[in-house]
């Protein structure tokens, strides 16, 4: 019988490699390398589908993806992508009235994957890692899509972690998620519940998406 594999695309790129094992001070700095070619997009996919618990899916809408480099080698993979629609816990947090969020949603950038090899043992990268971002994102996404995110958003499953890294690099815990897909009007399909955390990229982000345009 022939087994079909969700994802065809594996390499020997995305072999396991061998191990970083360092402490912060010695592994040196971080540089962000931008997905834009269609090898290394294919290698981001792969990286994704082998190595994080949920697998390689598209990321959906507006997006900008990462390697993250060091003089060490790669250390992972993080991927930026359109915010959720709605989040309860966002949208009272932010002050949002319903006809203001659907004008303004795309200045909210959710980090939809964060992926550190599982051969990578570097004490406080993550931290690091999603500091950095905070600095470099905006500036790739106003040349990319000719406008700047004023938040960062992502969902910590409770049950599998603790948000420890998004903790240390000052996000904002505003809440849970229901446990329901936005389509599951009977209230019939549980999924994971969810720690919902922001980042403001801007001192006045919340005038910025709250005023009417």
């Amino acid at each position: 019988m022939t087994i079909t594999k969700k994802f065809s695309r594996l390499t020997l790129d995305g072999e396991p490699r061998d191990p970083i094992v360092s402490s912060a001070g010695a592994l040196g700095p971080l540089t962000l390398v931008r997905i834009d070619n269609k090898r290394d997009s294919l290698l981001w996919n792969e990286f994704m589908e082998r190595y994080h618990y949920l697998g390689y899916t598209p990321l959906p809408g507006a997006q900008i993806r990462y390697f993250i480099q060091s003089s060490h080698g790669l250390l992972g993979a993080i991927g930026f992508s359109a915010a959720a629609w709605k989040v309860q816990p966002r949208d009272t947090w932010i002050g949002w009235p319903a006809p203001v969020r659907k004008k303004q949603l795309h200045l909210i950038v959710g980090n939809s994957r964060f992926l550190i090899f599982p051969w990578v043992n570097v004490k406080n990268l993550a931290s690091r890692i999603l500091s950095l971002c905070a600095k470099q994102l905006p500036g790739d996404w106003q040349q990319t899509y000719g406008y700047t995110p004023v938040l960062l958003e992502t969902f910590v499953e409770k049950d599998r972690f603790a948000g420890t890294c998004y903790k240390a690099a000052n996000w904002t815990w505003v809440g849970v998620t229901k446990g329901r897909g936005k389509l599951d009007t009977n209230k019939e399909y549980a999924l994971p519940v969810k720690d919902v955390y922001m980042y403001p990229l801007h001192k006045k982000f919340r005038h910025l998406l709250t005023q009417p345009i």
